[in-house]
């Protein structure tokens, strides 16, 4: 439909009487009880004259319940794909909506808004320019801050709750759904406002916003970030963190390397020559007050992160959501490090970070990672903090298959290092074996196998085999020398992941009645049950499988 003759009826008609009044009769009742809808701070949305009202967007359903908040018609804008349909367009205008053309900067949209405004009607506009879910809010665009100053109307601030779950597929659930609206924000009228300055009102009502969503419960933004961990990826992380804009807090183990990292801002131990940005504030782990922050980063090894959640995992604020950096699985019972976290947290989400990312290189060249989290929310709200750190993230809520992935990185890494002594045919065959096989071990345990073929799982074992300050790979030639696996992380100065995890790997494998040999046989070499000769002479040889569920070669 030709979107002139919509803004001119918007502008000069206004919203059909009837057709308005007959709709909102039907639907506010329905609203009221199938929604079980509150509506709070109803006094702050003046009962005449204009008035814009700046709220978030999270489902379709938005501008009709937000409407229920005012005795009055309320114009909003919509986006113009909804006004291709005659009938559709005719009906959504007679409620008063009309349409924009989203980031094309749509003059004519804000002229039908100011029209509206300057009869003494009410505009709801969403500043962040389309429906954002879930997780927190998004990030407006400056057009509210525009019509503010140039309409010289007061700004309400509104947040709804609850209708991003009403809907799935076609179907309209019974679900709670809440509006809040705060005190009206008054700005002088200016002609023609420069975009700067139209920016800086619009950052002025936004936070008001989020102060309302907030109230309702709605998952705050990521302000402030703790990282437990002043490894190379822990300091890594909180680099990457801060050169993003947000406030670290980075947590060593001891007191001495506080006050080295305190005077010297450099980590030469674990990240030499990268500086410490001036937002990093560097304290002994236990002298952090986890209370303040949005964030909080466990970037341990994993048989440390039992001590660590004993420590901490109490003080970390329910409000929180929680990262786990480690590859590994934590002892004694080879739990999966989310899990675990999870268990030993009052964290409202967890996740847990793979790919190939090693520390040193995701600073320098930026890095693709993989992000798992069952909550969907918290997943694409840290996603967008990691891309605002320039990461590539990809989402998937199958976290067994990225944590398990990055055991099997680790584990395959080892078992080449390992046999590389009886060539490279050796090192390969042991390397695809033990991969293949904690690859059947995470599909036992609900892992999809697109996981392992992708960045968390063959992307990251390439980048392990490749890089030269590989700790499991210098782990494996260590283990191929005799050195007894207890004296591997004290020669490297680092832990090794893969020596600890092995064995849990294995007890798991035993467990599912998977037959894993190659796995089974380099737990043995890191356990000390068998020399290093005996490990590479066993790689190649046939097996006689027993009862247990075979385990085919990716």
């Amino acid at each position: 439909m030709n979107h002139e003759v919509l803004h001119r009826r918007a502008r000069e008609q206004g919203a059909n009487p009837f057709v308005y009044w007959l709709v909102r009769a039907f639907f506010q009742p329905f609203f009221n009880t199938y929604f079980r809808m509150s509506r709070i701070g109803r006094e702050h949305i003046p009962a005449e004259g204009p008035v814009i009202v700046a709220a978030n967007h999270r489902s379709f359903l938005d501008p009709f319940v937000i409407a229920t908040m005012a005795r009055r018609p309320m114009y909003y804008v919509a986006k113009e794909e909804l006004f291709r349909k005659p009938i559709v367009a005719w009906f959504l205008n007679a409620l008063g909506a009309f349409p924009v053309n989203r980031g094309m900067g749509d003059t004519e949209m804000i002229e039908t808004a100011k029209a509206i405004l300057a009869r003494g009607d009410i505009v709801l506009i969403f500043p962040e320019g389309t429906r954002t879910r879930p997780g927190s809010l998004g990030k407006p665009h400056r057009g509210v801050g525009r019509l503010a100053l140039e309409s010289g109307a007061p700004v309400v601030p509104v947040a709804v709750i609850g209708t991003e779950s009403v809907r799935r597929g076609w179907r309209i659930r019974p679900h709670k759904v809440r509006i809040r609206a705060g005190r009206p924000l008054r700005f002088p009228q200016v002609e023609g406002p420069s975009p700067a300055l139209a920016g800086a009102v619009t950052a002025r009502i936004w936070p008001c916003v989020l102060l309302q969503w907030e109230w309702l419960g709605g998952l705050p933004p990521i302000r402030r970030a703790a990282v437990i961990g002043a490894g190379s990826w822990g300091t890594s992380l909180a680099v990457t963190l801060a050169r993003a804009g947000f406030e670290v807090d980075l947590g060593c183990r001891t007191h001495e390397q506080a006050v080295e990292l305190q005077e010297t801002r450099h980590n030469e131990r674990y990240l030499p020559g990268v500086e410490l940005p001036d937002t990093v504030k560097v304290m002994r782990a236990a002298e952090l007050e986890l209370g303040g922050n949005d964030l909080v980063c466990l970037a341990v090894p994993s048989k440390a992160l039992p001590a660590v959640l004993a420590a901490y995992g109490e003080k970390i604020p329910r409000r929180a959501g929680l990262l786990v950096l480690s590859k590994g699985l934590v002892p004694p019972l080879g739990t999966l490090p989310s899990a675990f976290a999870s268990e030993r947290s009052r964290a409202r989400a967890v996740g847990a970070l793979g790919g190939p990312s090693h520390a040193a290189g995701v600073l320098e060249w930026g890095a693709s990672v993989v992000l798992a989290s069952l909550d969907e929310g918290f997943a694409r709200q840290l996603a967008d903090v990691l891309r605002a750190a320039n990461l590539d993230v990809t989402i998937t809520n199958d976290v067994t298959g990225v944590e398990l992935a990055g055991c099997a990185k680790n584990a395959a890494a080892l078992a080449a290092a390992a046999a590389a002594g009886a060539g490279p045919n050796v090192a390969g065959a042991a390397a695809g074996k033990v991969f293949a096989e904690v690859d059947s071990l995470a599909r036992a345990q609900g892992g999809r196998p697109e996981t392992f073929s992708g960045l968390a799982g063959a992307g990251d074992l390439v980048a392990t085999v490749v890089a030269s300050e590989s700790r499991n790979r210098r782990a494996g030639e260590l283990l191929a020398q005799g050195m007894p696996a207890d004296q591997i992380a004290p020669a490297l100065g680092h832990a090794a992941e893969a020596v600890d995890c092995v064995p849990l790997l294995a007890a798991a494998a035993r467990n599912a009645r998977l037959d894993t040999p190659a796995l089974d046989g380099l737990a043995a070499l890191v356990e000390g049950r068998i020399e290093p000769e005996q490990w590479t002479e066993t790689v190649t040889q046939p097996t006689v499988r027993g009862r247990k569920r075979t385990v085919r070669a990716a």
